[in-house]
């Protein structure tokens, strides 16, 4: 196997942030980031301190606590739109529970102005089921066309029949990130073809914003999706960057409290944007915890940093599982670091990948085991299910010879 090396990453003082690897000790390798990631001592921290000191509902009182409550989550509000690269960072970022919601909003807000008979969505194949479903359930309702682009042997999208597939399309939603094959797709690319077919682009940024600082404008996206708990936030907070003009456009997704200006017994005038889409009490902690965890991969981390050490740990894992497992391990997506993120989906000769999961739980190494709610790439790849390992920030080599070394051990346990 190859020599354990430096990543360019302390993750020794990394681990120190997070409770987690304290509580659960040094035989510990949590390898399901993709899931959810784990969460640093000062989002926990800002959490707390908002609950105890600084707790009012938002956007209502005129009391200095409840000014201060609204100021807080506006300021996480600018914080996301700031890490997008946001034009106008407190207009066009609505917040939502998660990138799931957030696209569902997209569906529903935008999908009802700009689909019918006759007009098509463009996805791909390897689409998390958050950005297949939404489409499906709105297809049932205004009868317009769905289409995906595909995807190769190697996990690549195919653009051959791009401007094919795309002609008549109104939108085209596809994921910076896939979560099954570690993909990175071109979004710049994507976004020429959708505009110049006439079409909107969303993209599904929920594994792709835990690694990667965004710029929307350089992407040439029109609606970005992600969430928070899978870049070291809490739970309950996502986002939804918009243009704002597009914004304008969609009709809200929920109604209540907040999202109106106006309400009669005969009809409503909702709120301006952002708040239009934020129906009821907003998750106004969650919200403060994410803007945390922002600047801890910004300024604690770095993102360039963060980068170099992901693409150094994924190298380093593609060939210790080649070299370690051989011909007994597939590797499913991009063959090389360069081409993908560090989303590692595996098929282990002759185990099932929810044995393979059991055993590694024995050695300490939390994987996903399933079909990573991506059943169409499934099929594809002609799997039911795999296993899939996925790294972060407190990862480290000695997180790979472990995952190695219980993988070893799963193979020789059901092929004695």
């Amino acid at each position: 196997m190859t020599a354990m090396r430096s990543l360019g990453l302390d993750v020794a003082a990394i681990r120190r942030d997070f409770p987690i690897f304290a509580e659960r000790g040094s035989s510990f390798y949590y390898l399901d980031s993709a899931a959810s990631a784990q969460r640093p001592s000062v989002v926990l921290e800002a959490m707390d301190a908002y609950y105890r000191a600084h707790h009012a509902n938002v956007h209502r009182g005129v009391y200095a606590l409840a000014e201060d409550a609204t100021e807080r989550y506006e300021a996480a509000r600018r914080r996301v739109g700031e890490f997008v690269a946001a034009p106008d960072p407190s207009r066009e970022v609505v917040f939502v529970k998660n990138a799931t919601e957030g696209l569902n909003l997209v569906a529903q807000g935008l999908g009802r102005v700009l689909l019918g008979p006759g007009r098509a969505v463009v996805l791909t194949e390897m689409e998390h089921h958050a950005n297949l479903v939404p489409w499906m359930i709105l297809q049932e309702q205004l009868g317009f066309e769905l289409r995906y682009l595909p995807f190769d042997e190697e996990g690549i999208l195919v653009l051959d029949e791009a401007e094919r597939i795309l002609d008549g399309a109104r939108i085209v939603s596809v994921t910076a990130m896939s979560n099954v094959l570690g993909t990175i797709n071109p979004i710049r690319r994507i976004a020429d073809l959708a505009h110049d077919a006439g079409a909107v682009l969303v993209v599904d940024a929920a594994q792709y914003a835990p690694h990667h600082p965004i710029d929307v404008t350089a992407w040439g996206a029109d609606l970005v999706a992600m969430t928070g708990h899978k870049m070291l936030g809490p739970t309950g907070i996502g986002a939804l960057w918009g243009r704002l003009e597009l914004f304008e456009r969609m009709t809200p997704f929920l109604g209540g409290g907040d999202m109106i200006l106006d309400v009669t017994l005969e009809g409503f005038v909702p709120n301006e944007v952002p708040y239009k889409f934020e129906a009821g009490t907003p998750p106004i902690a969650e919200a403060i915890g994410w803007e945390v965890a922002i600047d801890y991969l910004a300024n604690r981390v770095g993102f360039e940093a963060l980068e170099a050490h992901e693409r150094a740990l994924t190298a380093y894992a593609l060939e210790a599982l080649r070299e370690g497992l051989g011909s007994k391990l597939r590797i499913f997506g991009p063959p090389d670091a360069e081409r993908r993120g560090g989303v590692i989906s595996f098929e282990l000769e002759g185990v099932h990948p929810h044995d393979v999961a059991q055993v590694l739980d024995r050695h300490g190494v939390c994987v996903r085991a399933g079909h990573h709610c991506a059943k169409p790439l499934m099929r594809e790849i002609g799997q039911a299910a795999t296993a899939r390992a996925s790294l972060y920030l407190y990862n480290d080599t000695d997180d790979i010879d472990a995952l190695v070394r219980a993988l070893q051990d799963a193979w020789s346990l059901f092929n004695a």
